[in-house]
Formats: C-alpha cells, structure tokens, sequence
C-alpha cells in the first residue's frame, strides 16, 4: 500500500539512482581487470549476504516463500542478463552513453504493455518510443574526428541490456500485485550467484585483488543492495507517475561520474542523443494517463 509522502518517495528514488550511478562507475572500472562475469558473480553474493544478515532475522521463511516460483527465477535470470550485457558494454562504452542506450528500457516496456498486461498503447507510445531509438542512432554517430565513440559490440552489449531489463520490468509488474518486494529482491540476488557460479570455470583468470580493488567488489554488492532497497522504498511513499520522471537522473549522475573518474564528456551528438532518449522517457512518464 502506497503512503502518500510524495516528497519522501522522490528523497529515496533520487538517492537509489545515484547509487546506481556509482555502481556503474565502480563496474566499469573492475571490467577493466576482471572477467564480467567474476564481477557479476561478487555482485550478487554480497548482495545476497546482505539481505540473509540483514532481513533473514526478521523474516525467516517469508524470505524465499512465493507463490509463482517459476517466474521469480525467469525474471531474476532478466536481471543477471542485464547487469552482465551492461558490464560488457562499460568495456568499451562510455558511462553515460551506456547507461543512456539501457534507459531505453522504459520505452520498450510502455510498448510491450499493450500485448502483454493488456494496458492502452496509443500513438503517444510509439512516438516516444521512436524518439527514443533517434537518440540511440545519435549516440552511435562517429565524432567529429571520423572514430566513433565506442566498439561496435559495445552498443550491441548496451541494446541487449535494454532488452534484458525490458523484460525484467514486465516480469516485476506481473509479481509486483502478488508477491512480497523483498522476496523478489532476494530471488535476484539468490538466482544471480547460483547463474554465475557455474559461469566461474569458463570466466578465464581472475586475479587477486589489488590496491581498492577488493574495496571496489564489495562496493558491487553494497551499493546494487541499497539501490534496489531505496527504489523498492520510494514506490511505497509515492505513484509510479511521481516517481518514474526523476529516473533519469541517473544520466546526469553517470555523466558527472564519467567525467571525474574516467575523464570523457560527451561529444554533441551523443550528448543529443542522451537529451533525446531522456526527454521521451519524460513525456512519456509526465503525460496524461489515457483512459482504457
């Protein structure tokens, strides 16, 4: 039940997707040493760890009781799908421009609600949609010295992302009226460290940590577990049309990141492309609901 404390509601989702933004940056750099899926296989053993220290106390068995087992794995399999295609993409692919190209996410799912879950998709929908892929094009424009900004395979690993976490989105609004947030979060958490354990022999070598570096793999699990924890919270103290808009921060974040700590700045036309994708995302989110 959603408490009406709107403010709160956007305090939190501001909070969860700076998290995430520094996720990006903290998997970013790692993917620059290490195999994508070690880093994927850390990510949700500590994320694991910290909701069977933190909750299993509390809860017990509710924490792992569902009543739609099946679907809590296929969307939690979504999930690993997107945070390994992103952390390939972050190879070669700028923060901000990556995390622009996976935020066409919410687009792609406004169309699939039509066929899927039955909700009104009208010529708004595909507009938006439409524009959203325009910004995609922009971002993959070559830059004034003739070299495109990334590796080919790069945005192919960023599309693949959006797609995966389209699904993981339609996954979470058809569980979302039945099962427990907290059960589906720890499902995430306890289907990625199963999927990417038996990824492990094939990763290649993994080194030991070095410097910050074991300082960095725990960060993967802390801030992916207090991202999702504030952005669980947030939908309990405001609508989904108050909260949705302020999503996109995240592109301004991964932008500031990418600058302080990988020192790029967008070229004009991928920085159009960014503007392009967010403000579809926006009017879409903003836009007055039609009704069925």
């Amino acid at each position: 039940m959603t408490s009406s404390k709107p403010l709160r509601g956007v305090c939190l989702i501001l909070a969860a997707v700076f998290f995430f933004a520094l996720l990006d940056a903290t998997t970013k750099q790692l993917a620059k040493t290490y195999p994508v899926t070690f880093i994927a296989w850390a990510r949700y053993l500590l994320h694991g760890l910290l909701m069977a220290i933190i909750l299993g106390p509390r809860m017990g068995r509710r924490l792992v009781l569902t009543a739609r087992p099946g679907l809590n794995v296929l969307r939690s399999l979504m999930l690993v799908g997107t945070t390994c295609f992103a952390i390939a993409a972050f190879r070669t692919m700028p923060l901000a421009e990556t995390s622009s190209v996976i935020n066409i996410s919410p687009l792609l799912v406004a169309l699939l609600a039509g066929p899927w879950l039955g909700e009104k998709v009208d010529r708004g929908h595909w507009l938006a949609s439409a524009a959203g892929f325009l910004g995609v094009l922009l971002i993959a424009l070559p830059t004034g010295h003739g070299a495109p900004q990334f590796n080919a395979l790069g945005l192919g690993f960023a599309l693949l992302a959006a797609v995966s976490n389209t699904f993981y989105q339609m996954f979470t609004r058809q569980l979302s009226a039945t099962e427990n947030t907290l059960t589906m979060l720890f499902y995430s958490a306890l289907v990625g460290f199963f999927a990417m354990t038996l990824t492990l022999p094939w990763a290649g070598p993994i080194h030991a940590p070095q410097g910050n570096e074991a300082w960095l793999i725990a960060a993967t699990g802390v801030l992916g577990a207090l991202g999702h924890f504030l952005l669980t919270a947030a939908f309990r103290y405001a609508p989904a049309s108050v909260i949705s808009p302020f999503l996109y921060v995240q592109l301004a974040w991964a932008t500031l990141l990418g600058w302080l700590f990988f020192h790029h700045l967008p070229p004009w036309s991928a920085a159009a492309g960014m503007v392009v994708i967010a403000a579809s995302g926006l009017w879409l989110a903003l836009r007055p609901r039609a009704k069925p």
